[in-house]
């Protein structure tokens, strides 16, 4: 019987997720399901429906948890839900306060994406091996960036290279990051984590996931954190500032492959930067080694330092 309450359910959103030119759809709030098409020039395209109210995703939610025997409790337990749905589309979801789109989901948010099979066409071809061929390059970054501060700092956000912003309280360092984000294709899909809501994010497909330091209630932690932004097929990630709490979080997030991450932290100098993001590693994952991470850092991560005096503020370094 609830099988079929949620097969109901799921007609909704079948015509959207169904069609074979349908890599993944995306909600972020009521009202709009976002699509991420195979092969489309534009990763994302929008669309209106009045029929995916907050209530109607809750619904959802609740119910593929009791189908598949998934722990959901959004206030004490586990906020967010896994799943296989029929035609073996992947199902991730979240809901409550852990999860916001704007001002309305100040009381609880609700965010879900469900992804479509894996491609029928398995051959090396697809991927472009071919026998007597070189390997394609996607997404190469390039060492060498300009000597020209403006011209180094452009041609690194062009490239989706890591990026941290540092410097003191109050020197601008959210101000920055902010900027960077108007920088950027406004068609790209951008999650961030957050323990309070601080980044200014002009896309509208976005979902802002929230980790608060001293008051969290039910059982969601940064380890959970981390498999959710992976599966919710992020083009831009926003980190919150650097933390002994998050900072391993980060930096396997920084692991993962994916373009456009930025964050900020606390230190005087880019040197500092390293140091202090090492530091906070090892605070919970104490078994790595200190200059590994520091020169693995220097490979990956550029930083924009940030500095302070009186009313005076200024970019110091790009690193």
């Amino acid at each position: 019987m609830v099988n079929v309450v949620l097969e109901t359910l799921l007609k909704t959103l079948e015509e959207f997720y169904s069609p074979e030119f349908v890599e993944e759809i995306a909600i972020n709030n009521e009202g709009r399901v976002w699509l991420r098409l195979h092969g489309a020039k534009i990763p994302w395209v929008p669309y209106n429906s009045d029929k995916i109210t907050k209530e109607y995703l809750l619904t959802l939610i609740r119910t593929v948890a009791n189908v598949y025997d998934k722990p959901f409790d959004p206030l004490r337990g586990v906020p967010v839900v896994y799943a296989t749905l029929p035609g073996n589309h992947r199902f991730v979801a979240i809901a409550g306060q852990n999860v916001m789109y704007d001002e309305r989901d100040l009381t609880g948010g609700v965010a879900l994406n469900i992804r479509g099979p894996s491609a029928k066409d398995a051959s090396f071809e697809r991927y472009h091996l071919k026998k007597g061929t070189k390997l394609k390059k996607i997404n190469k970054r390039s060492k060498d960036h300009p000597d020209d501060p403006y011209d180094r700092l452009m041609s690194i956000i062009q490239s989706g290279a890591p990026i941290i912003i540092s410097g003191a309280t109050a020197s601008g360092k959210t101000t920055i990051l902010n900027h960077i984000l108007t920088l950027l294709d406004k068609n790209l899909r951008v999650i961030t984590v957050e323990d309070s809501r601080e980044v200014h994010v002009p896309m509208e497909n976005r979902v802002h996931l929230l980790l608060s330091r001293t008051d969290q209630n039910n059982e969601f932690d940064y380890a959970k954190l981390l498999d959710l932004v992976v599966r919710m097929t992020p083009d831009v990630i926003i980190g919150g500032e650097i933390s002994t709490s998050n900072a391993s979080v980060l930096w396997e997030i920084l692991g993962t492959g994916h373009n456009h991450f930025y964050t900020t932290i606390h230190a005087e100098s880019s040197e500092a930067a390293y140091d202090a993001f090492a530091d906070r590693i090892l605070h919970t994952q104490p078994a790595y080694n200190r200059s590994e991470i520091i020169k693995e850092m220097k490979k990956k991560i550029h930083v924009v330092q940030v500095a302070r005096d009186g009313s005076l503020r200024a970019i110091t370094e790009v690193v």
